[in-house]
């Protein structure tokens, strides 16, 4: 059975072990979001480029509506596995396909309806909001497959096992891949032939996980007495679900307004942060790996009692983050304008882009001390400090958004001193409330 118990053994050892795969798979996943906008950037256009990076910050909200229970549902089968309780584990895996079923189904019909609407609200440019437009909405058409993944991730990795949602985001992303070669380059099918790509891809990543999961997994293997809701689980998934689904949803409404205020500037710079936030993205999956892993570590060992183990794993979490955001800000430093190359050949386009990756490099610590002590509190349990997390970014990003690029001799730069800016405060928002204790409380097993 391929679970692991993080309540013994070294905190380090398991953290690493731990999130080393999920930054494999996270980065396989962003590897196919990168050739998207190479694909798109190179064979299409910069604008086509621009309209799919103009989508970037709605389909991160309309994924979280739905993707955030999941994590609360991954809390609730972590804490019951720390705690031996096999019969919960069931119960909780068999009401989660309700909770997520009925979620996906109404994100995807808000997204598919309203897209062309969100897309006008924010102001993007005239030039690009059709291509937007057929991205967004073929999107959203495949939102149920994201949650059908992400849900039966969330599980396995719950339960310590995160190399089995690997191995199939491999298999995704070389599917994805190949189906970009063939719909945009061979079939000319443009942004519309990127989406469709997208979208077959996680329908492969959906069906192989679960499939390998029923297989190899006995918690997977319920009767259908089993399958039954449990009005109790299902109220605890979406308390604890629902205010990681708002946070990630406020946080998504505050990039909508930034990118809404980077859209004013034109499609150049909008291609510019169209190929920084790919760029971030990447760079944000080593942080969100270690939260994945911290919050799973964090579950088993709230479930189990052992507050001070708890404390141990976060104290050599952020150790981890020190070292990769040094790394990674000398990366960005010697080697950025390289990576704005890959997207695009205008000049104009590369030169903003690179000296942007330079400004938001110099946050990354901020931005790792945001995941770390999130999944530790996620996973104790404590989600309804989300909101609270939420707000503050949602805050932050306005607030500098609007201040710092009507400041004429700082412009459209103000996007990226934004994101620093509002990285530093949300972290040590998240700092101050670990150091409370708060979440030592909100143990639900007990």
């Amino acid at each position: 059975m391929a679970t692991v118990d993080m309540t013994v053994g070294s905190p380090s050892k398991h953290l690493l072990k731990f999130a080393l795969p999920l930054l494999c798979g996270n980065l396989f996943q962003q590897f196919y979001n990168m050739v998207d906008s190479i694909i798109v950037g190179k064979f299409v256009g910069s604008n086509a480029l621009a309209s799919v990076g103009a989508c970037g910050s709605l389909n991160f909200l309309f994924f979280s509506l739905s993707s955030g229970l999941a994590l609360g549902i991954g809390v609730i089968v972590a804490q019951y596995f720390g705690a031996g309780d096999d019969t919960n584990v069931k119960k909780t895996i068999s009401s989660s396909i309700y909770v997520l079923f009925f979620a996906a189904v109404l994100v995807s019909l808000i997204g598919v309806i309203f897209a062309p609407y969100i897309l006008q609200f924010m102001k993007t440019p005239s030039e690009i909001i059709g291509y937007s437009t057929i991205y967004l909405r073929t999107t959203c058409s495949g939102i149920i497959f994201i949650v059908a993944y992400n849900g039966i991730s969330a599980i396995l990795r719950a339960l310590g096992d995160s190399k089995t949602p690997l191995y199939f985001l491999i298999v995704s992303s070389i599917v994805n891949v190949v189906l970009d070669l063939v719909f945009v380059i061979n079939l000319g099918m443009g942004v519309f032939g990127v989406a469709l790509a997208t979208v077959i891809s996680q329908l492969v990543s959906a069906v192989s996980c679960f499939i390998f999961a029923v297989h190899k997994n006995p918690y997977f293997r319920l009767t259908k007495a089993e399958l039954k809701p449990h009005r109790k689980i299902i109220f605890m998934s979406v308390r604890l679900g629902l205010p990681i689904a708002l946070q990630n949803s406020l946080i998504a409404v505050s990039c909508i307004v930034l990118q809404s205020v980077v859209n004013r500037f034109g499609a150049t710079v909008v291609a510019a942060f169209t190929i920084t936030g790919r760029v971030e993205q990447i760079v944000q999956q080593g942080f969100g790996s270690l939260q994945m892993a911290m919050s799973t570590y964090a579950g088993q060992n709230v479930g189990a009692g052992k507050i001070d183990r708890v404390k141990k794993g976060f104290h050599r979490a952020v150790v981890m983050v020190a070292i990769y955001s040094a790394v990674m800000l000398v990366v960005m430093y010697t080697l950025g304008r390289g990576i704005a190359r890959f997207f695009v050949d205008e000049t104009e386009v590369i030169n903003i882009a690179s000296k942007a990756l330079r400004i938001t490099s110099l946050a990354y610590f901020g931005l790792g001390m945001i995941y770390i002590p999130r999944g530790l509190l996620n996973g104790a349990g404590d989600t309804g400090f989300s909101m609270i997390n939420g707000i503050t970014e949602v805050i932050g990003r306005i607030g500098f958004a609007v201040l710092l690029t009507n400041i004429a001799v700082i412009g459209y730069w103000g996007a990226w001193m934004t994101n620093g800016l509002t990285w530093y405060i949300t972290g040590i928002v998240c700092v101050i409330r670990y150091m409370s204790g708060v979440w030592q409380k909100k143990r639900i097993t007990q």
